[in-house]
């Protein structure tokens, strides 16, 4: 792991800053490397990124506030299991913000980023990679979500689909879960080429609402 934080060192340039090092963390935790329960040693995470105690604490503090990380007193700080309540609510979350991104006319350039996480899905789960497929499906709705052309909406996604990808991790089988989505992924954005909104967010609807209930019930033995 800190093998893989040295290479995110040239992100923090010269004017390394808490919100930076956050950034790295958060990318980190989309991408499916930091586990729920995992503690994170500020020692190897501050010398992998060549950061200072301090700066790593608030960027941890900053992540907190998100509800990604867990500060136990006298423990340390542990990646955070998002609870069925979370998950519930990200998807409300999801269908206002995603919702309203399918209904948007999109431009060439959104549809080129859109399109390339798609394929980057087919192209892992041809592989059997499914953490990699969990990411690009993470950056498939990024993608999606800029459709709204706001930069603030784009932050909360960001925040959002990290948290999310949290929630991933109850699977057991990642395969079974993230499989169906990657032919779902294609077929949303047929629907988005073909100038359809209507029929995108119906689609999109029960999309999610599939999505979400394998999640919960993937919680059920936990409950």
């Amino acid at each position: 792991m800190v093998a893989d934080l040295f290479q995110d060192r040239p992100r923090l340039g010269r004017s390394s800053t808490a919100e930076r090092v956050a950034d790295i963390l958060r990318d980190r935790i989309s991408e499916g490397f930091f586990r729920p329960g995992q503690r994170l040693s500020e020692e190897s995470i501050s010398e992998g990124l060549g950061v200072s105690r301090n700066t790593l604490r608030e960027a941890f503090r900053l992540l907190g506030h998100e509800r990604l990380l867990d500060h136990k007193l006298n423990r340390g700080v542990f990646v955070r299991l998002p609870s069925v309540v979370d998950v519930l609510d990200l998807y409300k979350v999801r269908r206002v913000l995603e919702g309203a991104a399918v209904r948007r006319t999109p431009s060439p350039q959104a549809l080129t980023v859109i399109r390339e996480a798609m394929r980057d899905a087919e192209r892992a789960a041809a592989e059997d990679d499914w953490q990699r497929v969990g990411t690009a499906n993470i950056r498939f709705h990024q993608a999606l979500v800029s459709l709204n052309e706001s930069p603030r909406i784009d932050e909360l996604m960001r925040q959002l689909l990290a948290e999310l990808r949290l929630v991933f991790h109850v699977m057991e089988n990642p395969r079974a879960f993230h499989e169906p989505f990657v032919e779902r992924n294609r077929t949303l954005l047929e629907l988005i080429e073909s100038g359809k909104p209507d029929q995108a967010a119906a689609f999109l609807d029960n999309y999610l609402d599939h999505a979400e209930k394998l999640l919960v019930h993937a919680y059920e033995p936990n409950r």
